[in-house]
């Protein structure tokens, strides 16, 4: 069945919410932390080897670092959340009639009228009473629900991607212009991010944009910056 839409060619972007936050964090590390780590070496030891040393396993590390982390961190979202899952199940099975309440109550703080509140908890209830508490009481939905797989593999696959932009920059560059050519191309990378990410979001492109090249530029600053201090790659 077909459910009218007021925004048909609108479409809501919040099922993009999961894949896009991994992805989006997975790109903006990648872009900065392997900018920065090639900025660092090439500010110590402008050498073409060591910046290609230095910057293939950072973009490896980092990818799998991006991957396991974000595996291991969404998996205790959905462990948390299946546990609390399992806990609402046995507490309708145990006590019903206080869990009908708890739901009566919460619709109530919605705006709902007592009678109209009691008529939808128990109509809900009766169709699919775990559902209800689950996203009523517990705020869970498909859309929302912990995807760990997904998150690992949008975070380590876009830090690849994006990691290798600035690596390919370097290597590309003469020697005495690396540090100039990988903060050019970093900037605009960060630039295309911020603007792919806030259009595949369906939210506003300028604080996307000042947020993430902000931050990324002053990431690379810091990094030369202790780079060229005390003359060691970081």
């Amino acid at each position: 069945m077909t459910h009218p839409s007021a925004h048909e060619n609108e479409p809501h972007f919040i099922t993009r919410s999961g894949w896009l936050r991994a992805a989006v964090l997975g790109a903006n590390d990648g872009i900065v932390s392997i900018s920065s780590l090639v900025v660092g070496v090439a500010a110590a030891t402008p050498s073409p080897a060591a910046v290609a040393v230095a910057g293939v396993a950072g973009v490896t590390a980092g990818a799998m670092s991006m991957a396991a982390g974000e595996y291991v961190s969404v998996s205790s979202q959905s462990d948390i959340e299946k546990a609390d899952i399992q806990r609402e199940k046995q507490a309708l099975e145990n006590e019903p009639d206080i869990e009908h309440g708890e739901l009566v109550a919460i619709y109530e703080q919605r705006g709902l009228s007592r009678e109209t509140a009691k008529l939808v908890a128990k109509e809900l209830s009766a169709h699919d009473a775990l559902g209800a508490h689950v996203r009523d009481e517990l705020g869970l939905s498909e859309i929302h629900a912990a995807n760990p797989l997904q998150a690992a593999l949008a975070s380590g696959a876009t830090f690849t991607v994006a990691g290798g932009i600035p690596l390919l920059a370097a290597l590309l560059a003469p020697e005495s212009y690396i540090i100039h050519t990988v903060l050019i191309v970093t900037v605009l990378a960060l630039a295309t991010l911020g603007y792919l990410g806030a259009r595949i979001g369906g939210a506003p492109v300028g604080p996307s944009l000042v947020r993430i090249m902000g931050w990324g530029v002053f990431a690379m600053i810091v990094t030369a910056g202790i780079g060229k201090l005390f003359g060691i790659s970081v």
